[in-house]
């Protein structure tokens, strides 16, 4: 059935869903998101935004279908992969909801809990964060290591992390101006979010299997993710660095007190032998291994920092359909 026309509301729901090669689900995920909606489309505008992460599969055919078919699907195609944290910004950039909910497209976040989150926005939430309770997740390495990453985000980061949050949120107008006012490039969309504050609710559910392919983020993009956000959310290398310096020099000086005692003073009662080549060997070795450390911890910020000097686009759109 087409929607090419619709009754217009007081109020408009955006869902914004970023996309990576999932044409072999991307119509399943379609149907059931628009039956949940039959429930919702009496009190609520609809906009779909789809927002093609540079797919290399089908997916650009799968949604111009809808587009062709459903006049509240809206399409933004990347001309490249600029990366999920640019597609969600781009599509809260494009929304213009009254309020924008967040969902991947692969079937794993449950698409029957979208009432829950607008009912909670209804009642005076600003955002609705949706808690992974558990997952069906079988790689070890990945649940063990979202474990670990959350819990020295809420150590060092500078924001109220939520644990096990994911990126399925609903955001209200003010919260998606808020973060549209936000010029960082080497974004993490859902730790950004926790930091602009307004009032929360949490949603838990229990993640689903995915059912067609393999997940699209791989070890090394989770590992870029995780380097993103401790340089993005948190000052701390910057002052852990500082915190080694000033215990190495500490460790320093009492070795080197140590040897000047044990060795020159006491005339080396415990008979340790220490020659100077080894004692300076050992130091030096030390030390420059913490500064090496240290420097690549700075490097990571001024990595960032330029670029954000460069002021490069976020992204680049290769084509709009459905827009205004």
């Amino acid at each position: 059935m087409g929607y090419s026309a619709q009754i217009y509301h007081e109020k408009k729901i955006s869902i914004i869903v970023p996309v990576f090669n999932e044409a072999g689900h991307i119509a399943l995920f379609y149907k059931e998101l628009t039956d949940v909606w039959k429930n919702l489309h009496d009190k609520y505008d609809l906009e779909l935004i789809f927002v093609n992460d540079g797919s290399t599969d089908d997916t650009d055919t799968e949604i111009k279908k809808f587009t062709q078919s459903d006049a509240r699907v809206k399409y933004l195609e990347f001309s490249r992969n600029f990366g999920k944290e640019i597609a969600v910004s781009a599509g809260l950039k494009y929304a213009s909801g009254d309020a924008a909910v967040i969902i991947d497209g692969d079937l794993q976040h449950p698409v029957e809990l979208m009432p829950q989150f607008i009912a909670l926005w209804e009642k005076g939430a600003e955002v609705v964060v949706g808690v992974i309770k558990s997952s069906k997740n079988k790689n070890l390495l990945r649940k063990h290591g979202s474990r670990i990453f959350y819990t020295l985000l809420r150590l060092v980061g500078d924001s109220n992390f939520v644990p096990h949050g994911t990126d399925y949120r609903l955001l209200d107008r003010k919260v998606i101006n808020a973060f549209n006012n936000c010029t960082e490039r080497n974004r993490i969309t859902r730790g950004l979010i926790d930091w602009l504050g307004f009032k929360r609710e949490l949603i838990y559910f229990d993640a689903k299997e995915r059912r067609y392919g393999k997940p699209t983020y791989s070890l090394s993009k989770l590992s870029k993710l995780f380097m993103n956000s401790f340089v993005s959310l948190s000052f701390f290398p910057l002052k852990l660095a500082g915190y080694l310096g000033l215990l190495i020099t500490l460790i320093a000086c009492l070795f080197g007190t140590f040897i000047l005692t044990e060795q020159y003073i006491l005339r080396d009662p415990l008979q340790l032998h220490f020659s100077g080549s080894v004692q300076l060997a050992v130091i030096n070795m030390f030390l420059v291994g913490i500064v090496l450390i240290c420097l690549g911890l700075i490097a990571l910020y001024i990595a960032n920092m330029h670029t954000e000097i460069l002021n490069r686009p976020f992204f680049i759109i290769r084509n709009k359909e459905n827009f205004d």
